[in-house]
């Protein structure tokens, strides 16, 4: 299976094309649009063996609010077997409403495991470009192939790396947050935001149309499903729970968290089940495809307990305090982690993926006044970490991976109880992808890491670009894939290095 050709996704949305009306449907007079409804391209995700979610967002003028009256529209979606939508399996209609910023999230069901169907929407006469879709394997399955990404500020750098992604042989793609970016920092910027910080949900939702207007990522998007979950980015740099450094207002910013986590589900292929409720919304889930990979996606960012050692102040660089260790301090929340250790004692497949933010492992720093620890990270939660590894030693969760994201740098190590002794048996493999686009922390601090804990087998903070993962019978084989040069529209994506886990074992080998 090779990447959609971009053919597909780049061609005018009027055409027309011919698409069966589903039965029962009594319509009133057509929908018209004076320009492509579908500026925003077309996406799916959350595969199961039986279904899958397809979404799209009508928005003619997608940087105006969207540009859609008030009224509801009807939206058609067709999934078939073929590209040419000969045989059609499965078809609906949905009412996309200014409520949800006329996004359409289809659940289609009724479909086979480990199959590619091809999908596709109308509203009117406007009739979207072609996706397609993957459902998950049931049962045996010879192998899983996915990419994982993360961290895409939009002014820092082009999407190459989702161009080259769309081109790969692929089951899925991980995201692991920071879809967008809600202000602007960094250096050479190759294009702007245009605008300030979104607060409100017609801001917020301007941003992510934004960025989805990009060509490479409604690429990945049309050629993929999508597991996803946020970070802080798509609210506030750096908030835990009801808490920001910017603003110390909690009733107020959970206004702005409600608006926030309202764009990201009207702009990304989620269920019904994940749809806010003012300021809190479920995004934390388990997948499985086959008898290859379990997959718990994880919520680092709503439940955690605020900050330690900070003050009120942004989580940095800083030596810990008291209650840094304290054994209440959580990341997770304690009802996501009773839900962890319960989905753990159903995780059968040969290889569990715990997807989750960002590096897990910790990343001790000398520095005059001691030891230095990153409080927006794991290090800042370190027995609530504990917590987690001992769950996957408890279930002897066979072949455990962590992969996470944010801190715009590779990373491959071994993750242990106890980071103060070497020689304590592993107990789960991490894997952590560089940023798409975000600026890095530079190879002088990723080299100062890798010195400072024995545990980390790799790092490199030079290169922008994603992770792609191959699980078989045998092994997991991840490759990080560099962009050469993220200004560069053009730019190619090389191999920086590929690791290797073998069933049975803990921690990467490079190959």
């Amino acid at each position: 299976m090779t990447g959609i050709p971009r053919r597909h996704f780049l061609v005018g949305s009027l055409a027309g094309a011919a698409f069966a009306a589903p039965c029962g449907i009594v319509r009133g007079a057509p929908v018209t649009f004076s320009s492509d409804p579908y500026t925003l391209g077309i996406a799916s995700g959350c595969p199961r063996a039986d279904r899958v979610i397809l979404w799209t967002r009508l928005a003619p003028q997608p940087l105006e609010d969207g540009g859609m009256p008030d009224t509801a529209v009807e939206v058609e979606w067709q999934v078939a077997e073929d590209e040419k939508f000969a045989r059609v399996v499965a078809r609906g209609t949905e009412r996309a409403t200014s409520e949800l910023a006329h996004s359409v999230h289809a659940e289609a069901r009724g479909l086979q495991p480990d199959r590619v169907y091809w999908y596709r929407f109308r509203a009117g006469t406007a009739v979207s470009p072609v996706g397609r879709t993957r459902t998950a394997p049931a049962g045996r399955k010879a192998r899983v192939r996915f990419a994982f990404a993360s961290c895409q500020q939009y002014e820092q750098g082009f999407f190459s790396a989702y161009r080259d992604m769309a081109t790969r042989d692929l089951d899925l793609v991980v995201h692991l947050g920071d879809y967008i970016y809600e202000r602007s920092w960094g250096s050479r910027h190759v294009r702007k935001h245009g605008v300030g910080i979104p607060t409100t949900l017609a801001e917020y939702r301007n941003r992510y149309a934004l960025y989805k207007t990009d060509v490479d990522l409604q690429g990945a998007h049309a050629a993929f499903p999508f597991l996803s979950i946020w970070d802080d980015h798509e609210v506030m740099d750096d908030y835990a729970n009801d808490r920001s450094y910017t603003v110390h207002d909690s009733v107020q910013f959970l206004k702005i968290r409600a608006a926030a986590y309202q764009a990201y589900y009207e702009h990304m292929p989620l269920p019904p089940s994940a749809r806010p409720r003012g300021p809190d919304a479920t995004i934390y889930e388990h997948y499985r495809f086959g008898d290859v990979m379990d997959v718990l996606l994880l919520d680092d960012r709503q439940y955690r307990s605020a900050s330690a050692c900070t003050n009120g102040g942004r989580p940095t660089w800083i030596a810990p305090c008291a209650e840094r260790i304290e054994e209440a301090r959580t990341m997770l929340g304690r009802a996501q982690e009773k839900w962890f250790d319960d989905r753990l004692s159903d995780c059968r497949a040969r290889w569990t993926i715990v997807a989750q933010q960002t590096l897990m492992a910790q990343d001790r720093r000398d520095a005059d006044d001691g030891d230095h620890y990153w409080m927006d990270g794991w290090d800042g939660y370190p027995n609530a970490r504990r917590r987690l590894l001992d769950g996957l030693a408890a279930h002897q969760t066979r072949n455990p991976i962590v992969i996470g994201g944010d801190r715009h740098a590779f990373y491959a190590g071994s993750l242990k109880r106890d980071f103060t002794r070497p020689d304590e048996p592993t107990v789960a493999t991490e894997f952590v992808g560089t940023s798409i686009t975000s600026d890095g922390p530079g190879e002088a601090s990723t080299r100062k890491a890798l010195a400072e804990n024995p545990h980390l087998a790799f790092a490199s903070g030079e290169k922008r670009g994603y992770a792609t993962v191959e699980l078989d019978e045998k092994t997991c084989r991840v490759g990080f894939e560099a962009v050469d040069d993220v200004k560069d529209i053009k730019s190619s994506v090389r191999r920086l290095t590929t690791f290797v886990v073998e069933d049975g074992t803990r921690g990467p080998k490079a190959i």
